[in-house]
């Protein structure tokens, strides 16, 4: 919960009966629930808006398995096949699993990379994230996260939005979390309204005008020191507390931080799920609200926002384990990211905002009999949507076992490529420069963005 109390003076309410002492109040952080204000959802209905282009990255925690999801193998033997049937979708020639019948309806809004190549063998995050892999050399700081370099290149929409806002909670273990903005420095770390952090964001006892006044005796306070500094670091508070006096006094990201002020029967189609983790889980939780959330950010003015949904590593039982979680989850899945699709194009921003959910590696095609699907690098799938791309197609192919690429592979690079495509960055053009002061390009060896989705 976030609240700015106004000075007692100004406790008068409004003409509608909100009290000045309550003008600014975020809330429903936990579960990620962001709103609107009223105006936007009207400008949205008379096709009036600001435009601008929105990556929102989907990161299922601990690698999917796609031989399950979108790349079913039917005709395969019994211990590669799984009990899952194969149904058609709105796309001819086109079928997924019979647990996604939602998305059957409307495939046409989706692409399925059924070839990703590259994937490290264990769990880690960063590649998702950063496009690059534990094979390439890293600058020193490491490789920055695609909100990070969106954030250097094209700065905010707003002042009161972030650019990168990330939706991703903190796991158990390291390898499941977010990579930072490595060689780019602090300043363009991601805002996190989410998990623990949630907590920074409270103040207690403090009016506006004092805000105002505690700032301006920050920076007096800092100035000798930021004279004398020379590890940047000063630099990248400064940042952090331009941002955070935009968020904390404009009522925009307010506005847009209320669940409460949504259509209830929106965040109905959303779906729910647990806003905790379980117990046996070191993932994130399962929140489909999230998505909700992404979108409404991104309508707000974030340029890219980062979620991390759920816990997909199921291979620590015995083998018929790994089945009853993709019956219990793939329902839920499929409700969530359908709504975000649908609510895209149902409020015009199908072109403007592009939609990825994938994650670090798929599964072993034989099932084994005591931990189900293992990590296989070798083959991997991507879920790609709205962003102006033609959908309603599937890109690559795997061999009868689901287990290499046969036609088509398709590399990281190449779909962060797409990405800056269609955030209107020139992968062959633009640079990041790392902390020697070398120029970088965005994506490694010279990558395209991806022909089929131009």
């Amino acid at each position: 919960m976030l609240r700015i109390l106004a000075p007692a003076d100004r406790s008068r309410p409004f003409c509608d009966g909100v009290s000045r002492r309550n003008f600014l109040k975020i809330g429903g952080l936990g579960a990620a629930g962001l709103s609107l204000p009223h105006l936007l959802a009207l400008e949205a209905k008379a096709g009036i808006r600001n435009s601008h282009k929105s990556v929102i990255l989907v990161y299922l925690v601990g690698g999917p398995p796609h031989q399950d999801m979108f790349d079913l193998k039917p005709d395969a033997p019994r211990e590669v096949a799984g009990p899952h049937r194969a149904i058609g979708t709105n796309v001819p020639g086109i079928e997924i699993c019979e647990l996604f019948p939602r998305m059957a309806r409307m495939m046409d809004k989706f692409a399925i990379i059924r070839s990703l190549v590259g994937a490290q063998s264990e769990h880690d995050a960063s590649q998702c994230f950063t496009g690059y892999g534990r094979t390439e050399i890293a600058p020193a700081g490491g490789w920055p996260q695609l909100g990070s370099v969106v954030g250097k290149l094209q700065g905010g929409v707003d002042p009161a939005t972030p650019p990168f806002v990330s939706l991703c909670y903190e796991c158990t273990h390291g390898p499941y979390n977010e990579p930072g903005p490595g060689m780019l420095g602090v300043t363009q770390s991601s805002f996190r309204p989410v998990g623990p952090n949630r907590e920074d964001l409270v103040l207690q006892g403090i009016t506006s005008d004092r805000l105002a006044d505690r700032a301006r005796l920050l920076s007096s306070l800092d100035r000798f020191r930021r004279d004398t500094d020379e590890s940047g670091r000063m630099d990248g508070m400064d940042a952090f507390t331009r941002q955070a006096m935009g968020v904390l006094t404009s009522s925009k990201l307010a506005d847009a931080l209320d669940l409460s002020k949504e259509d209830p029967r929106l965040v109905a189609r959303y779906g729910t799920g647990d806003t905790v983790k379980r117990i046996d889980d070191n993932g994130a939780p399962r929140v489909p609200q999230s998505f909700l959330a992404a979108r409404r950010l991104v309508e707000a003015g974030a340029r890219v926002v980062t979620v991390n949904y759920s816990k997909w590593d199921w291979h620590g039982g015995k083998g018929n384990d790994i089945f009853s979680r993709e019956r219990e989850e793939f329902p839920i899945f499929d409700q969530g990211i359908t709504a975000l699709v649908e609510d895209l194009h149902q409020r015009g921003l199908d072109k403007d905002v592009t939609v990825l959910v994938w994650g670090e590696f798929g599964r072993t095609p034989q099932i084994s009999a005591d931990t189900g699907r293992d990590h296989w690098p070798r083959v991997a799938m991507a879920l790609l949507a709205g962003g102006g791309m033609p959908c309603g197609q599937v890109i690559g192919s795997t061999d009868r076992l689901g287990g290499e690429a046969n036609s088509r592979p398709v590399t990281f690079a190449e779909v962060f490529a797409t990405l800056y495509r269609n955030l209107g960055i020139d992968v062959n053009k633009a640079t990041v420069t790392d902390s020697r002061g070398r120029p970088r390009f965005l994506v490694e060896d010279g990558a395209q963005p991806i022909r089929e989705l131009s």
